[in-house]
């Protein structure tokens, strides 16, 4: 494969409803769509999970676009590549900055994909044609609001609830949950709010029959979250901590974790995920795709991951209208009793929308060798 040029996309979507963490409230998502087109005129797109501010990591969306412009785009268009995963060699002098190396990555897999004729499930060893989903829901106004929205997905079928939790907002909020809804499968997801000094708070959540609680520590510990796994008996599942499949074998060696929580951004792309995968499934721990309110070319994207079969529970993919009135792509990811299908078609399996990606769109611009 030989890269003619790249476009990168400033696109900003307004999401239907306010999303809520520890870390704050995201009301509209801004990202960098990209799109790689090749001497023959085939594109494959990807997309960066950075927000606006750096409060899930490091990155944002302003240090991608830099990262993209002078080094990524640079070194993927400077000669002919057989296989996505020669990128990360180019890459590997490039410390961390691991979304913009995954946005520009995975638009790579998916012209892959379709130079190949298949679709990037396959491509990438994916064995399953349907996948189960749960949904990731924010911080509401009050209880019985939360117990409202939870009410909702329930009833559409969703087959996990990952709810967020963060001090003043916890072990109330969990046992009305698991009050009002004794059988659901429910984790909490803490985005680093805790320390070591909230043990005995956190040692009550094992009351209620969580499939984990994801991570509960700061977001770049394993040490101190496997002193937390002794002392609980609800799994940790680590998230912001992991970044490679390094990160991965250290915390699984120091039993800092239960679970893994892949993201493909958050790990640098497509193949560090399939490496992680494989470790885990060799190692016996469970791994989920979690979400970034992704578009629709992201969502494409963690469907793909999620049909490897240690990929063995419900991920955060939900459908597009869970948080957008138009996606991107058509067509649009559909859930149904909890199982998104997955699709055949070459690539990712939808098409970009390039109307809709042009209401969107706040700034572009094209990149030639």
């Amino acid at each position: 494969m030989k890269l003619d040029r790249v476009v990168l996309r400033h696109l900003q979507m307004e999401q239907k409803s306010p999303f809520t963490t520890s870390f704050g409230t995201v009301t509209t998502k801004e990202f960098i769509l990209v799109e790689v087109i090749d001497e023959d005129g085939v594109s494959g797109w990807g997309e960066s999970t950075a927000f606006q501010s750096p409060w899930y990591n490091e990155e944002t969306l302003k240090t991608n676009w830099h990262m993209l412009e002078d080094y990524l785009i640079p070194l993927s268009i400077k000669e002919p590549f057989q296989h996505p995963d020669e990128l990360n060699d180019r890459f590997g002098f490039i410390r961390k900055n691991n979304m913009a190396k995954s946005a520009i990555e995975g638009a790579v897999w998916d012209l892959y994909a379709k130079k190949q004729g298949k679709p990037l499930s396959a491509v990438i060893g994916g064995k399953r044609q349907e996948i189960e989903v749960g949904i990731s829901i924010g911080i509401q106004n009050s209880v019985d609001e939360q117990l409202s929205v939870i009410e909702g997905f329930v009833a559409e079928g969703y087959r996990r609830m990952k709810v967020k939790i963060k001090p003043g907002w916890d072990v109330d909020v969990i046992a009305a949950i698991r009050a009002r809804f004794p059988d659901i499968q429910l984790m909490a997801d803490a985005n680093s709010a805790y320390t070591l000094a909230d043990i005995d708070l956190l040692k009550q959540l094992d009351d209620y029959n969580l499939m984990m609680i994801e991570q509960p520590l700061a977001y770049d510990d394993i040490i101190d979250h496997g002193t937390l796994q002794k002392q609980i008996k609800t799994p940790i599942c680590l998230d912001e901590s992991m970044h490679s499949l390094e990160d991965t074998r250290k915390a699984v060696e120091l039993g800092s974790c239960g679970i893994i929580n892949v993201k493909i951004g958050r790990v640098g792309g497509i193949s560090e995920s399939i490496k992680i995968h494989d470790y885990c499934k060799e190692h016996g721990i469970p791994v989920w795709c979690g979400g970034m309110l992704e578009s629709g070319v992201g969502r494409a994207h963690n469907i793909a991951i999620t049909t490897l079969d240690g990929f063995t529970l419900p991920g955060d993919t939900a459908a597009s209208s869970r948080y957008w009135e138009r996606d991107i792509i058509d067509p649009e990811v559909t859930m149904k009793d909890g199982i998104i299908t997955v699709p055949t078609a070459p690539g990712i399996g939808y098409e970009v929308n390039r109307g809709v990606v042009d209401q969107y769109t706040a700034y572009a611009k094209v990149y030639r060798k």
